[in-house]
Order: structure tokens, then C-alpha cells, then sequence
């Protein structure tokens, strides 16, 4: 007797080429959301180095009145 479970079954091949499409959609979907959360935590990160390491730029003066 043969198993049916390893016949051909064109709409279970239907449901799963459709979860398969919507799966690798969230997938892309979730990838870009982490590459950008990366991005954004790397920029962050680096801010903060250079704004703890570089010197800082001199205050601007105030500008003295003109004598008349």
C-alpha cells in the first residue's frame, strides 16, 4: 500500500509556496529593521567616541559693543 503522505498534493504545494512567500517577506522584512537598528547604534557609538576623544571647539566670544 503506498504511504499518502508522499503522494502529490497540489494545493498542500499551493498553502506552503505561500508560506514559504510570506515567510521570506517577513524575513526581509526583519532583516532590514536589524540592519537599521545596527546602523543607527554604530553612528550612536562612534558620536559618542568622537564626542568623548576629540577636543572640544572653543566657545564662541561674546562680541564687545562698538564705542561711537
Amino acid at each position: 500500500m503506498p504511504n499518502p503522505w508522499t503522494s502529490k498534493n497540489p494545493f498542500m504545494s499551493m498553502w506552503l509556496s505561500a508560506a514559504n512567500r510570506s515567510a521570506g517577506a517577513a524575513r526581509g522584512t526583519a532583516t532590514a529593521a536589524a540592519k537599521r537598528q545596527i546602523a543607527t547604534a554604530q553612528a550612536e557609538t562612534m558620536r559618542q567616541f568622537l564626542d568623548f576623544w576629540a577636543p572640544r571647539p572653543p566657545t564662541p566670544r561674546a562680541r564687545k559693543k562698538a564705542r561711537r
